[in-house]
């Protein structure tokens, strides 16, 4: 699969002496204090930072966030990093082919994404609630057809979570877009170079999928990797199956999890990708409450070392 050519995708050629090509950071919700949190956090080396409005933006102050956000940025240099941090995508999670509220949702964040100094908008491609997966493909051209051209038009790209929100293909109430079959149609339906992934390989270990093959595939068109693993508990798979009542998968902070992050950031590079690894927190059944930021820090120096470590020139 190839990515269409577009002058606005065009990335600026990378300084040599960074990691620049992949940034890795973390997911921080928006309210009227992520300034404040991301100031408390910066100074641990998180590169990036992913600001998630949740199911619904509503009359939140957009503008008002982004100059707190980029006073916030402004503060630390990343530890350990020689790399400016920035924000790497703005997100809003509700249902778009059911909801109006969310429609506008995605309107306001393309136009706010600049704002920012981002050029990714993040969320769920939506669902028909209830229905088999291809039966949301016309409703999604309908939407997001106008939605990509206004995105278009302002150098700004549309990245679809993976998620299955516990929906499966014959029915569910969130998201179609997580798995290939559906990225396909997704990408016919709405013929735009702006339209990509936002990928992570947690949904696809929980469906038993191999996230590597998967990778390759798809990298020309992930725009945003949610730095989120899982770990499946087989002894329980092969005890109970996976409709029998027992949890079989647990959501993990990255480097707690079954991923191999080092061959995944590997074929990232050699895919030629370059983009942000936002961790995704809070889900993880140990680090978490009290551990969390203690998790968060630990998977930032896992894919940080997974990455390479410290950047080390050439003696030429």
């Amino acid at each position: 699969m190839r990515l269409v050519e577009s002058t606005f995708l065009a990335r600026p050629s990378l300084p040599m002496h960074t990691h620049a090509d992949i940034r890795i950071g973390t997911i921080v919700p928006a309210h009227e204090r992520t300034g404040e949190v991301i100031s408390q956090i910066l100074p641990h080396g998180f590169e990036t930072f992913q600001i998630s409005f949740g199911k619904t933006v509503g009359d939140f102050p957009i503008a008002n966030l982004a100059q707190n956000v980029q006073r916030a940025l402004a503060q630390h240099p990343p530890e350990g990093s020689d790399l400016p941090s920035r924000v790497s995508a703005i997100s809003v999670y509700g249902n778009p082919l059911v909801s109006p509220e969310t429609v506008h949702d995605w309107e306001q964040l393309i136009d706010a994404a600049s704002l920012f100094g981002c050029d990714i908008v993040s969320g769920f491609a939506g669902r028909i609630p209830g229905r088999p997966v291809p039966e949301s493909y016309g409703h999604f051209g309908t939407v997001f057809r106008p939605l990509a051209k206004r995105a278009a038009d302002r150098g700004i790209r549309l990245a679809f979570e993976n998620c299955e929100m516990r929906g499966s293909w014959e029915q569910g109430e969130w998201n179609f877009a997580h798995a290939p079959q559906a990225w396909d149609a997704m990408f016919a339906e709405v013929e735009s170079p702006v339209i990509g992934l936002e990928w992570e390989p947690c949904h696809q270990i929980v469906s038993f999928i191999d996230p590597l093959p998967q990778l390759q595939r798809y990298a020309s068109r992930i725009w945003h990797i949610h730095g989120k693993d899982a770990t499946v508990r087989w002894d329980l798979v092969r005890q109970h199956g996976i409709r029998g009542g027992v949890p079989y998968v647990h959501h993990r902070t990255p480097g707690f999890g079954d991923t191999n992050w080092t061959d995944l950031i590997s074929t990232l590079r050699m895919c030629g990708w370059q983009g942000s690894i936002d961790i995704e927190g809070w889900h993880d059944p140990v680090y978490r409450d009290s551990l969390e930021m203690t998790g968060q820090v630990a998977a930032l120096d896992y894919l940080r070392r997974c990455r390479g470590g410290r950047f080390v020139p050439n003696p030429y």
